[in-house]
């Protein structure tokens, strides 16, 4: 069977599971689904599968399968094996813009279309379950409420089904390794903004259900007898609590005036997501809490591999000091690394903080330079301050007392492919430090040259805005691309725009001159140098995550057999009783013992995991042979800042913003025919000009035209998290 048969099976496969998971979600509210689940668990309780085993299999266990059904296609998928238009075209159904607003962003058909389908699901559930709610409405003895009270309640606990349903969907989007989203073509970065939209709607949901429930208790006077009263069995309105608090410390620390401004408060405030799970968790029982645990599995066993990722720490190299206060840390890489264009990295500095992690985009290629990765960081927080001041500081220390500076590294992560950028011609839109992930798409274009395996863009683009001419000098790593226009079989063009000063008669070459002597730092270190190995093989996280799985389940059905001995005979007795009444025992829990059980359980498997993950990686890590050479690198240094001088086709322009109109208009028409790919990086602003340019320019077809018209495929990077 060759890989194409095989690729298409997995695709079949993963449609099916994600068909039926869907339909397990559409059929639960159902009085077809709540009779005939009632049936199998009451089966499944004599089994030694219990019924918690059915729930985790049929409700938990898909979205596992999917993740690792995903991994191992994505594996298997290889640059040549699909038709490099077909991939584009059903990439771009998530990246060509159909609605642009400063408010929601930029949003393509399909993601409309998902999110339509989404509320359509939450209204649907809604109102199954408080239709059937009405229907049987019956007084609550401790509660002493009117008719319209008693409604009021129902339709408060129903949205906290709906916070639920959310909460199922809130940490797929950020899952980086095991990210279910790459099958989809998503990229971690850019499918953050689904958990900002999701938490959000969790959040309004749980404050409504937690509000008006704290609104009727005190209404019937019983909000003192149970707002702190911790029960053994049944609901615990205590945990809800303290969920809800939790939740909304973490949304309100997550707004953007707070993250932008006092991102430590954002990072350290949204690591409560443990108290919030465990208490969501112990609030609403384990029926409801194998909803959300796909996301909660996959996520536990994803930090896990991240932590082992950046382990051990290894060393900067060398930096390069900018004018524009940029630094460019040069770090050692693996040779067997291979990354994409575009793709980041997580690092964190332990001089600086010991938890802070800041991503970054990758500026080099992983074809150019076998030994190396560089990365840009403009120096405008705390974090990245500290950073500069850190290297400035060596600059003055002697070369043999110069301390090195340990990093720890995860990732690359990146797309799984480069077919976003076969397309006939390219045009890069950049703003400030933004420029950082389209340096590693011309490095990338500039080494494939020679190959015959990859087809790139014959005519390149690249618009450069920025505020002040030294902000010029970033683009140093690819002069020689700018200078050696003739030698090159694609051609490329260079249109600088200078918002915030004016001047006449300058050119690039004349700018990059001035504003790229940059300050070098060779870091000296006594320590072993161990290079970047990235993540670990798509194969070998498939094969984790399915002994992660197992080893859950097999200790959950233990645990409930040792600890629960009791709930089979008490079950069974019950239902004899009332077997002869024709209805189903209604049970008061999910008790918290059982809750807890399902935390060991989940917390022993990543044991385990960790364990195998531990022993894998010190093999790898034990052939390899840890230092690298700083001579080479020197060498490449001294040889990698000399200057000829660039081409006058490139343009400089000063005083204003560009006129992006006029560009594309200009651009097009020299790209007569051809399928151009847009890709834009920097201020939410300038991705909402670009986009809207890109739709109106794609529809400006006319019927019987006979002059083939470019089609523009958008494309919107982000370069900070």
């Amino acid at each position: 069977m060759g890989k194409a048969s095989i690729l298409v099976v997995l695709e079949v496969l993963m449609i099916v599971i994600f068909t039926a998971w869907i339909s397990l979600w559409l059929l639960k509210p159902t009085n077809l689904w709540t009779r005939k689940w009632k049936g199998a668990e009451e089966r499944a309780r004599n089994t030694v599968f219990g019924y918690y085993g059915l729930d985790f299999a049929l409700y938990t266990f898909p979205v596992i399968a999917l993740a690792i059904i995903g991994i191992v296609y994505l594996n298997l998928q290889s640059w040549g094996q699909r038709s490099s238009r077909r991939i584009r075209s059903s990439a771009a159904a998530f990246s060509n813009p159909l609605v642009i607003s400063s408010l929601i962003g930029i949003l393509s058909s399909v993601e409309i279309l998902s999110v339509f389908l989404f509320t359509l699901f939450l209204a649907w559930t809604f109102y199954t379950r408080i239709s059937q709610d009405f229907k049987k409405l019956t007084p609550v003895e401790s509660l002493k409420l009117d008719l319209w009270q008693l409604k009021y309640l129902r339709v408060a606990t129903r949205f906290g089904l709906l916070a639920e349903a959310c909460l199922a969907l809130l940490l797929l989007p950020i899952l980086r390794g095991l990210a279910v989203f790459r099958i989809l073509g998503i990229q971690f970065e850019a499918s953050v903004r689904y958990h900002i939209w999701l938490g959000t709607s969790m959040i309004c949901f749980a404050t409504f259900h937690g509000a008006s429930t704290l609104f009727l208790w005190g209404v019937s006077h019983y909000i003192q007898d149970e707002i702190t009263k911790w029960q053994r069995t049944g609901r615990i309105y205590l945990a809800g609590e303290i969920t809800l608090v939790t939740g909304l410390v973490m949304w309100i620390t997550s707004l953007p005036q707070i993250r932008r401004k006092r991102f430590e408060i954002f990072y350290y405030m949204h690591h409560l997501y443990i108290i919030f799970l465990v208490f969501f968790l112990l609030h609403a029982g384990d029926r409801h809490f194998y909803m959300i645990f796909p996301g909660v599995f996959l996520f536990g066993l994803d930090k896990l591999l991240r932590i082992l990722q950046s382990r051990p720490e290894t060393y900067i190299l060398s930096a390069r000091l900018y004018p524009c206060k940029a630094v460019e840390l040069i770090l050692p890489k693996d040779t067997g690394l291979k990354y994409t264009p575009t793709s980041i990295i997580f690092m964190k500095i332990p001089s600086i903080s010991k938890f802070q992690w800041h991503s970054f985009s990758i500026t080099s290629s992983s074809t150019d330079d076998n030994h190396r990765m560089s990365v840009l960081v403009k120096c405008d927080g705390w974090w990245t301050s500290s950073l500069y001041d850190n290297i400035q500081a060596e600059l003055d220390t002697d070369a043999d007392k110069m301390k090195s500076i340990p990093v720890a590294i995860e990732g690359p992560y990146g797309p799984s492919t480069m077919t976003f950028l076969r397309y006939d011609s390219l045009l890069l839109v950049a703003g400030g430090i933004g420029i950082t992930p389209f340096l590693s798409i011309l490095h990338e274009i500039a080494a494939a040259q020679g190959s015959r395996r990859y087809r790139f863009p014959s005519r390149i683009q690249l618009i450069y805005v920025v505020k002040k001419s030294q902000d010029i000098g970033l683009l140093k790593s690819v002069s020689s691309l700018l200078e050696n226009q003739p030698s090159q079989k694609w051609h490329l063009k260079l249109k600088v725009f200078v918002t915030q000063e004016k001047q006449s008669g300058v050119t690039v070459a004349e700018i990059l001159a001035e504003t790229s002597q940059v300050q070098t730092v060779h870091f000296g270190t006594k320590r072993p140098i161990y290079a970047i190995h990235g993540p670990e093989s798509l194969f070998w996280i498939a094969g984790l995550a399915g002994i992660a799985s197992i080893v859950f389940l097999v200790f959950l059905i233990c645990f409930n057999h040792i600890f629960l001995p009791s709930e089979k005979k008490s079950v069974h007795s019950l239902k004899l009783v009332v077997s002869s009444k024709n209805k189903a025992p209604k049970e008061k829990s999910p008790s918290w013992v059982a809750d807890i059980l399902i935390v060991s359980s989940f917390f022993i498997s990543l044991a385990c995991s960790t364990l195998v993950a531990v022993i894998l990686r010190w093999r790898r890590l034990k052939k390899e042979i840890p230092l690298v050479s700083l001579k080479e690198e020197k060498t490449k240094e001294l040889s990698s800042i000399e200057t000829k001088g660039v081409v006058e086709e490139h343009e400089v322009h000063f005083g204003g913003r560009p006129n992006l109109e006029d560009v594309f208009s200009k651009f097009l028409n020299e790209t007569d025919g051809s399928d151009v790919g847009v890709l834009v990086c920097g201020p939410e602003t300038m991705k909402e000009v670009v986009a809207s340019l890109c739709q109106q320019k794609s529809r400006c077809f006319k019927i019987g035209d006979k002059k083939r018209k470019p089609y523009l495929r958008f494309h919107a990077l982000t370069f900070t998290l």
